[in-house]
């Protein structure tokens, strides 16, 4: 009787050493003349107890978690005996607290199976979205999405289904989809997470998207950080094609959408959709003027859909499950799910899913069980590089939209990243300026100019040479000052945004600008 085993393959899981677990799996099965299956599954992104080995016992699945190479024998061992008695063993997979109290819909399959295995893909409802789709017009599935209340989770959460409207509208010969995937904010790896262990979903949801606006071709712009997730979607379109889900006749049908992989340039404003777009144009990365919006100029001048990864992997579920099914999740005008990316000084790192309206402490506190450190938190920096730092005054904010906005925080695309009360918060307000002047396009003033001369002043005000308290308070108001100049001024979020972590730095925890 085969012994079926789980290792996954993502870029996580093997970092933390899964590689070497499977291959002294297969060794020692061998030295004891075990028969074993071992699958290579994707993460199920509970990175904390990386690498996770799962057995399977009865269609269900027991956990053992952070599993060393040293360890394999004894949980061999146990396996022939009372596996539950292994100090590594976590129970039963889909019993595990961690896992068990979140809302997975776009990470449902995430860590099942074989992330190319077509078969397992659809056994878990894999195309039932897009078998909905070939039956509707594109205004059908338009409305399914506009009525599920999908916003984009990039970071800007523009309603997908007006922005997929414009372009449905847009008369053109050719159009086009555009998956952002270029994600480049600290703390963040969901889109990595669902590329490398379900990228089927995101091949799915963007087939729908082309079906929903008589776009006929697709591009996903990949960080070049990713080499796991560049081969494994590449294999995955590959398979797809043959299978007849990509090409000239989508299952069947007479309706066509062709699908590529196009590496990133390495460059952190490449992830604005329309410097990406100049990008994958063969131009240096460089934001444009807007009007006219990429849903109507977008590609090669052509209407073009912009989402990112989560945006259009959430498709597939809303068009298999039903608009009103998403809708039941979340609150006010932020439906379905959030996949929150849980990072930095904490305990317990990974990839929660949950419905939006849950606050920050619980999500730092109950999944991150406090900083890794054991030391107190004291701020927390929700939504990549250009999010605010917010100190425990705002931790029962609910994560939705407009509640983070109304507290001039931004949620983004769902990072959040962990500090103790070690922190510097100047030398944090002085990195989100460096940041901006090394990422800079270079094409508006306010953020070329302004970032370099915003790093000056907070060098002049933390390094406290020769510095009275009255040049000390006036660097700090000619600091705020070119925070407006660069929020009101700046072409694009990348410096209209920079002054989020600087203001509330020094909102919040004033004490450390004048040390």
């Amino acid at each position: 009787m085969s012994l079926r085993l789980f290792v996954p393959q993502d870029t996580t899981s093997c970092a933390s050493g899964a590689d070497a677990i499977a291959q002294a799996l297969q060794q020692e099965a061998a030295t004891r003349g075990l028969d074993i299956e071992l699958i290579r599954n994707g993460s199920r992104g509970i990175f904390w107890l990386e690498p996770l080995l799962e057995v399977e016992q009865k269609n269900r699945r027991l956990a053992f978690g952070p599993v060393l190479t040293k360890d394999v024998p004894g949980i061999l061992d146990a396996l022939a005996a009372d596996a539950t008695t292994h100090p590594l063993c976590q129970g039963l997979t889909e019993d595990i607290p961690w896992l068990k109290s979140q809302q997975r819909l776009t990470f449902a399959r995430a860590g099942i199976g074989d992330p190319l295995c077509l078969n397992n893909y659809r056994a878990l409802d894999g195309f039932k979205g897009l078998e909905k789709a070939l039956q509707m017009s594109g205004q059908a599935i338009v409305g399914e999405v506009k009525n599920s209340g999908l916003r984009g989770r990039g970071g800007a959460a523009f309603p997908a289904g007006i922005k997929w409207q414009t372009v449905l509208d847009t008369p053109s010969g050719q159009k086009y989809v555009v998956c952002n995937a270029d994600e480049g904010d600290s703390g963040t790896f969901a889109d990595r997470l669902l590329m490398e262990a379900d990228p089927y979903q995101l091949i799915e949801g963007m087939i729908i998207a082309g079906l929903a606006t008589g776009a006929t071709q697709g591009y996903i712009y990949l960080r070049s950080e990713y080499p796991k997730a560049y081969a494994m979607l590449n294999a995955a379109i590959e398979r797809a094609t043959a299978n007849g889900y990509l090409g000239q006749a989508v299952s069947g049908s007479d309706r066509a959408f062709e699908l590529e992989v196009h590496l990133g340039a390495g460059a952190y404003i490449c992830g604005e959709e329309t410097s990406l777009l100049d990008s994958l144009e063969g131009k240096r990365g460089m934001v444009r003027a807007k009007p006219p919006l990429p849903a109507v100029e977008g590609l090669f001048g052509q209407p073009t859909v912009v989402n990112n990864v989560l945006t259009l992997a959430a498709v597939s579920t809303i068009l298999a499950q039903g608009a009103d099914d998403y809708q039941g999740y979340g609150m006010d005008r932020s439906r379905g799910t959030l996949p929150v990316q849980l990072a930095g000084n904490v305990k317990r790192g990974g990839l929660i899913e949950l419905a939006f309206g849950t606050t920050l402490r619980q999500v730092v506190e109950e999944y991150g069980n406090g900083s890794y450190s054991g030391r107190p938190v004291r701020a927390i920096q929700v939504g990549g590089p250009l999010g605010a730092y917010l100190p425990e005054s705002q931790w029962d904010i609910p994560l939705d939209y407009e509640s983070f906005t109304a507290a001039k925080a931004m949620l983004g695309h769902g990072g959040i990243v962990v500090f103790d009360d070690t922190v510097n918060m100047g030398a944090q307000a002085r990195f989100a300026m460096e940041f901006c002047a090394v990422e800079s396009c270079g094409k508006c003033t306010p953020c070329r100019i302004g970032s370099v001369r915003g790093v000056e002043v907070i060098d002049r005000v933390l390094s406290n040479k020769d510095e009275s308290d009255k040049d000390r308070d006036n660097n700090l108001i000619l600091l705020r000052e070119l925070c407006d100049t660069m929020e009101f001024g700046s072409l694009c979020a990348m410096g209209g945004m920079v002054p989020f972590p600087v203001r509330s730095a020094l909102d919040h925890f004033p004490e450390d600008f004048r040390q």
